[in-house]
């Protein structure tokens, strides 16, 4: 072989040194690559769980609304009072950012064929520790759909929001329109025998844009402050 042939051989050969420039360089693309893959799925997986939480407190605070709506407080009782098989109420108690209520409602939906069920339930909401996380607190919803006499008692829990940091409600008192943080329409010191003209409710979740707090609030006006009494004798 010629020199010039031997030259021409080495000069279409990659060098050890260009080899691990060129295995550098390609390394660094790659991982420039993964971390905008990486950085892309982490914005997903971010967004999709604030959507999540805006999602569950959208939905905690119309289904609430609606049932709220429909809440009612009857005058119908047997003349023996110890006769009395079921009882109507609002209830609701103030715990600083935590609060409560249970009604009586309207709004039981029945969801099988020729149940012995009625539109009329016992409902409750109120917030619960997270049996799993001794730091997350839920808002629960209590439904019965047989009204009895204890009507803050019975039925059947589920959660309506998870991870929740304020469940705060205000009544608005027809008599004399302000604003009160309680309401009993069971005992003659509260509002025995009426209703709030409107329960405003301030629901605000955790893990928003930023871990900033997802703060919701409506104003659910009532659709009757007096009790039922159809052929009650007055």
């Amino acid at each position: 072989m010629t020199r010039a042939r031997k030259r021409g051989a080495r000069s279409a050969g990659l060098t050890l040194l260009e080899v691990l420039v060129s295995v550098a360089i390609l390394a660094l693309v790659a991982t420039l690559i993964y971390g905008a893959f990486d950085g892309m799925s982490r914005s997903r997986q971010g967004l999709a769980r604030i959507n999540d939480r805006y999602h569950q407190g959208r939905g905690a605070i119309s289904r609430m609304s609606r049932e709220l709506e429909s809440a009612f407080i009857s005058a119908h009782q047997p003349p023996v009072v110890s006769q009395a098989v079921r009882t109507t109420a609002f209830i609701g108690t103030d715990s600083s950012s935590m609060d409560r209520v249970d009604f009586t409602s309207f709004s039981h939906r029945r969801l099988a064929r020729d149940i012995h069920e009625s539109d009329q339930n016992e409902l409750s909401y109120f917030t619960s520790r997270d049996p799993d996380h001794s730091d997350k607190t839920d808002l629960a919803r209590r439904e019965s759909a047989v009204l009895d006499l204890e009507p803050t008692k019975g039925g059947v829990v589920n959660v309506l929001a998870e991870d929740i940091e304020t469940f705060d409600l205000s009544y608005l008192d027809p008599a004399t329109g302000e604003w009160v943080d309680t309401w009993d329409s069971s005992q003659p010191a509260g509002q025995y025998g009426r209703l709030p003209l409107q329960v405003k409710i301030t629901l605000v979740l955790k893990g928003g844009i930023g871990e900033k707090p997802v703060k919701l609030m409506t104003k659910v006006p009532l659709g009757t402050q007096l009790p039922l009494a159809f052929a009650v004798p007055r």
